[in-house]
């Protein structure tokens, strides 16, 4: 390619004056939505966790299909830390219709990479500047025509690698793991990446201090994105029944479910899949069928998000006062109403806890990573069916849909537990069976499954009023009775949720405590770090459940002050924790932001340390 020498523009500091900083950036790509930049960014992000290198990359993107601004943000972190970063050292500028506001947005002496089609203005002096010559790379490749889009972006990859030293052969690995080792596509695209960090090795002179060293910090580590990870957890754990319908940003769970069950779940013998995948016309008819599925003995579920959630609040309370195991995904978005499809939110909570008119609560599990998304995807089913009833498994946008680095999901350590089953053995060896009799204590009833031959099991469903043998009832001691048999029930799963995590102070003296959940957490404990540094000490409970474990309460009576830290605007875990334990309500101070995007560290910090100084 005859292309004139071009010298990085900006700062006009001779080249690598300032000395490297190694592994240690935040880079946000910006393009259009529908252009095919995922597939860039994967290869970016997953070459530096190939390289050993921490990593954490966070999607935001629009609601349309395509042609609106898109930003990817990747951060190298050599310290571990993967929360996002409120500013960025280097920008990747794609997009001619955000890209004065991008480069305001870019910290001082940073850099910004560039389509050379851009024709704005490059105002900033402190920053250093790449052309990229994407038409000109176009031309020589002259990729299909149906590819060239696509094509185009891996330009940036190549420019990108070569300046700031990311090994060719680890982006190429990371197109052989997207692509799943179909060799045309990956060629294709590495054709772009080696032309465009070849004409980068001749053309730029490097003159910022930012590079990409090898390290070791992703051994025994895994990407994955926690909609997946939920997927793979449900199979292993004997899902049977999904109903499901489309709803960003839950979609890819079922989907995950549709695309791993023939290698995970094919009966040898026949053939056919072990469990049943239904899309269904909308998401009420999506908790129908996994309520119906739950009742008549199989394990199932439904996943969805906020406005699914509100479509199927009837069947939830349906399943609830039959008492039908099921389980329910909810991936949450920005409401109320339609809200911001593809924004985050820890906005469900309440709604979750209490849906369904009348008395009503249900268990949540709440998972910190993609690991916990496996691991709740199988126990999920254990607690509902021991509890027979609905458990929600509340993940989010964050979680669910950005590829996190995690530790690798550990395959479930011991049986199925159906719960209280009882069959036509079993069945001949009581003497009088009723379905919601509290024979041992702890508000659980024994269940009998439809298909039963010993007609003693036989019991009629219903979501009227009933005495404990299922039969109607309008008497004031039958309702009584069966109500404080339900709150009994939902005090032994108390015993049954997952602990919390607590990790401590070093010198175990905090006065402070931090109580946080779900994808907050890497935000968190960065957050700890900067506190610490400023001479203030904090303790940290990461919950995993609600009911709360009695280690939350203890927790809470041990501190002075605690902040529950969430993403949402009414403080909605901190409200349950005020029911749970209502003296130390005045302790309890809420930090909440709910702007959309992942929780930053910056914004821990300087809320709390707002509160402190006040």
């Amino acid at each position: 390619m005859s292309m004139p020498a071009v010298a990085a523009q900006g700062s006009g500091a001779a080249p690598m004056e300032r000395p490297p900083i190694l592994n240690e950036f935040s880079m946000v790509v910006a393009t259009v939505n529908g252009s095919g930049s995922q597939t860039s960014n994967m290869a970016i992000l997953r070459a530096l966790f190939r390289m050993g290198v921490p990593v954490g990359g966070k999607n935001l993107f629009p609601s349309n299909i395509q042609g609106l601004p898109t930003w990817f943000t990747i951060r190298a972190s050599a310290h571990g830390f993967t929360a996002r970063r409120e500013r960025s050292e280097i920008l990747v500028a794609m997009n001619p219709a955000t890209f004065i506001e991008d480069l305001a947005g870019l910290s001082p002496g940073g850099v910004c990479f560039y389509n050379d089609t851009i024709t704005a203005p490059r105002t900033r002096e402190d920053i250093t500047f790449y052309p990229i010559p994407v038409e000109e790379l176009l031309r020589e490749l002259n990729p299909a025509k149906a590819l060239r889009d696509y094509v185009a972006n891996m330009a940036y990859v190549g420019v990108v690698a070569q300046l700031l030293g990311i090994d060719l052969a680890e982006v190429r690995g990371a197109l052989e793991t997207h692509f799943h080792g179909k060799a045309k596509a990956v060629e294709s695209n590495m054709a772009m990446v080696e032309a465009a960090a070849g004409w980068a090795r001749q053309n730029l002179v490097k003159q910022d201090p930012y590079l990409v060293q090898r390290d070791r910090q992703t051994e025994g580590k895994i990407m994955i994105d926690g909609n997946t990870a939920a997927a793979l957890g449900a199979l292993y754990g004997g899902v049977g029944v999904v109903g499901w319908y489309p709803i960003t940003p839950a979609s890819s769970l079922a989907e995950s479910i549709q695309e791993y069950a023939p290698s995970l779940r094919t009966d040898p013998e026949t053939g056919k899949l072990t469990v049943a995948i239904i899309q269904a016309e909308d998401e009420i008819a999506g908790a129908g069928i996994a309520v119906g599925a739950g009742w008549m003995g199989a394990r199932s579920m439904t996943s969805t998000s906020g406005p699914g959630l509100s479509l199927m609040a009837e069947y939830v309370g349906l399943a609830f006062f039959v008492e039908v195991p099921v389980v329910i995904w909810d991936v949450q978005r920005m409401g109320p109403g339609t809200g911001l499809p593809t924004r985050t939110s820890q906005g469900d909570i309440l709604f979750a806890r209490f849906m369904g008119h009348g008395d009503t609560k249900h268990p949540l599990l709440l998972p910190g990573s993609p690991t916990e998304c496996f691991e709740f995807g199988w126990k999920a089913f254990d607690i509902a069916e021991r509890l027979q009833t609905p458990v929600f498994v509340l993940s989010d946008l964050d979680i669910g849909m950005n590829l996190w680095m995690t530790d690798p999901p550990a395959y479930p350590d011991k049986p199925m537990d159906r719960g209280k089953v009882l069959t036509d053995e079993d069945l001949e060896q009581v003497g009088d069976f009723a379905r919601y009799r509290d024979v041992d204590g702890d508000g659980i009833g024994y269940r009998t499954l439809p298909g039963s031959k010993n007609p003693k099991g036989v019991w009629f469903a219903r979501g009227t009023g009933h005495n404990e043998k299922a039969v109607y009832s309008e008497r004031a001691d039958d309702w009584t009775k069966n109500m404080e048999r339900l709150w009994r029930k939902l005090e032994t799963g108390r015993k049954l949720m997952p602990l919390p995590v607590i990790e401590r102070a070093p010198n175990g003296q905090a006065e402070i405590g931090l109580i946080a959940f779900g994808s907050t957490d890497p935000a968190i404990l960065e957050a700890r770090e900067r506190l610490a540094a400023q001479g203030i000490a904090t303790d940290y409970l990461r919950l995993r459940a609600v009911p709360f474990a009695p280690e939350v309460e203890a927790f809470i009576r041990g501190h002075r002050r605690v902040y529950v830290i969430e993403m949402n605007t009414d403080g909605q875990m901190r409200q349950l924790l005020q029911l749970d334990v209502p003296d130390q309500a005045a302790k309890l101070r809420s930090l909440t932001i709910n702007s959309g995007l992942p929780m930053s560290a910056r914004w821990v910090t300087e809320a709390l340390l707002a509160v402190e100084e006040a």
